[in-house]
């Protein structure tokens, strides 16, 4: 895990944190500029609770990376264009005491604002916009390792299932093999019983006939009997 020091000195660990603005108000509520996009260097020094002397040596030291991030100069028309368009936003009294500046000014936007945080060594609120940043990536590191030793887990067992599969594989495959013999022998059975169906049905018939005629037997010995009596 990188720390404060490295964080302060290597850009490429400052790159990584830049999506991470919203390190800013979890320490201290930033007061944007009324167009809600920018601050100027005072807000920047009250923010950090440093000077604005501090805020511009920082800058004009590190004015390529902070230009990369959003920092941006306005000068002659465009500042011109920002005075009014800022003064209208205002509005009221506050905008008649908007500070206005002679020839230049500098503009930082929250992504610059956490770029001189990670610059920033001598304040306290910069420490604790660093600490806040470093605290969040451990945790997302130990979320990440959490969640790889889950997947690590998962993939184990997979692989047990698969090794339990492919032994069960020849089981079923017997298992199979003999369903389809049970299914051949009950067709069989199945014939057999319906030709045994067939002969016991024709058995039915005959024995219907003989009790027919043991009937009509029994009948003439009968009429014979009465005409001997007579």
């Amino acid at each position: 895990m990188p720390t404060e020091v490295a964080l302060i000195e290597s850009r490429a660990l400052r790159v990584e944190q830049m999506g991470r603005v919203d390190a800013l108000d979890k320490v201290k509520i930033l007061v944007m500029l009324p167009d809600g996009i920018h601050v100027r260097t005072e807000d920047v020094a009250r923010y950090f609770e440093v000077s604005t002397k501090t805020v511009r040596r920082l800058t004009d030291r590190h004015q390529n990376e902070l230009s990369e991030n959003g920092m941006h100069v306005l000068r002659g028309s465009e500042l011109r264009d920002f005075h009014s368009d800022t003064m209208s936003l205002w509005g009221g009294e506050e905008g008649g005491s908007y500070p206005q500046a002679a020839t230049q000014l500098r503009l930082y936007t929250r992504r610059t604002v956490l770029n001189v945080a990670m610059l920033l060594r001598d304040s306290d609120v910069a420490r604790c916009v660093r600490t806040y940043l470093l605290d969040a990536e451990q945790d997302l590191r130990a979320g990440y390792a959490s969640l790889e030793h889950r997947v690590t887990r998962v993939e184990s067992h997979l692989a047990g299932v698969g090794i339990a599969l492919q032994e069960l594989g020849p089981v079923l495959s017997r298992m199979s093999h003999r369903l389809d013999s049970l299914d051949r022998r009950l067709e069989v059975t199945h014939q057999v019983v319906g030709a045994m169906s067939a002969r016991l049905s024709g058995a039915a018939e005959g024995v219907d006939r003989l009790d027919g005629r043991m009937d009509a037997l029994a009948r003439n010995l009968k009429e014979l009997n009465r005409r001997n009596t007579r």
